[in-house]
């Protein structure tokens, strides 16, 4: 009881000085950073064999990193284009590590390879397996891109096991984020234009490539401030978003290009079971805000059959926001963690009681 009393009471305090907001700010992100350490699995024999392959792979090597957790349930977290892994669940690690460690997966800075990716996420399943766990694989809009070729293309000719995958605003393909050239309907959306101009850009005209990435890193910037808005930022807020806008600066012209490739590589297929095993996908109350209004994901997952043969074992939930005015838009996890929460914590609940586990959703 005191403790629901103290800290928010704290924290209104903190909130209204700016200095002791900065000193807080910077405590938490050294906590972060004790918290938070590089990962290298003990056995890595895809990773190894790729990299006699590959010309560069130092540019294209993932970071993996680790947070220890009390529990046997691990969790592999997969971001989006930006933020990184460890910050896009800032507000949903205590959660996870409830249930075991936590895994982050963060691109490349300097170029982006499919391959490469694969075969990290495979050898890091392979060595929590090895174990004895089966770890959760947690997806962000375009990280679920990746985790869906991988589970189509990879998963079941590698002796891979899963416990469940969490899908967060699913992007599957570059059709739920840019329409055709002739279908402008609704108005065209600031990313759909970002994208649109990079897919059209040249890799080899690198003044005109650079000039485009520029102009998505100003977009993925506003979209961060414009969920800021009329809220008050907690120092965990203000920590997280100086690295936020680190990750946008650093992440090379050619980096940002091979991702947004990656996803031009990928394909919507909504026939057969993407998996097989327990399965939460949630949508944001407003994914028409980012997602185009021909999104076949979008749609695939709105009508009950399709979702159905996707996701046997799965279930698909809108997260909306109590509050008038204040609309759940695309992968807040950050902003609207509250709605979001609630129902991440009682889907892992659901997986981890033996009871229950044929039912879970």
């Amino acid at each position: 009881m005191l403790t629901n009393t103290v800290i928010p009471l704290a924290q209104r305090t903190v909130a209204r000085h700016p200095a002791l907001l900065s000193v807080a700010s910077a405590a938490t992100g050294l906590l972060r950073h004790m918290a938070i350490k590089p990962h290298t699995p003990s056995s890595r024999p895809r990773e190894l064999a790729l990299r006699r392959r590959l010309p560069s792979v130092h540019a294209v090597r993932n970071q993996i990193f680790r947070e220890k957790g009390t529990g046997t349930q691990p969790t592999i977290v997969i971001g989006g284009f930006v933020p990184d892994a460890t910050e896009a669940v800032e507000f949903q690690r205590e959660l996870f590590r409830r249930h075991g460690s936590v895994y982050y997966l963060n691109y490349a800075r300097h170029g982006f390879s499919v391959e490469m990716f694969f075969a990290q996420l495979a050898d890091l399943v392979e060595d929590l397996n090895r174990r004895g766990e089966k770890p959760v694989i947690f997806a962000i809009s375009f990280g679920c891109s990746l985790l869906s070729r991988f589970l189509r293309e990879r998963y079941s000719g590698e002796g891979l096991t899963v416990g469940g995958i969490v899908m967060t605003s699913p992007v599957l393909c570059t059709q739920d984020l840019v329409r055709p050239e002739r279908e402008k309907g609704g108005g065209v959306r600031m990313l759909e234009s970002s994208l649109r101009r990079i897919l059209r850009a040249e890799a080899t005209k690198e003044e005109e490539l650079e000039r485009q990435i520029e102009r998505a890193r100003r977009c993925f910037q506003a979209l961060f401030e414009a969920g800021a808005v009329n809220r008050i930022l907690s120092h965990r807020h203000l920590s997280i978003r100086k690295k936020i806008m680190s990750v946008l600066q650093t992440t090379s012209c050619l980096g940002g290009y091979e991702r947004v490739v990656a996803l031009k590589d990928a394909a919507f297929a909504a026939a057969g079971p993407l998996f097989a095993g327990p399965a939460l996908v949630m949508l944001a109350e407003d994914e028409e805000n980012i997602l185009a209004p021909s999104s076949p994901t979008l749609a695939a997952l709105r009508d009950t059959g399709v979702r159905g043969e996707l996701f046997p074992r799965g279930k698909v939930r809108t997260v909306a926001s109590p509050m008038s005015g204040d609309t759940v838009p695309h992968a807040s996890l950050i902003f609207h963690h509250h709605c979001y929460n609630p129902l991440i914590e009682a889907w892992y609940d659901r997986l981890a009681s033996p009871l229950r586990i044929a039912v879970v959703s």
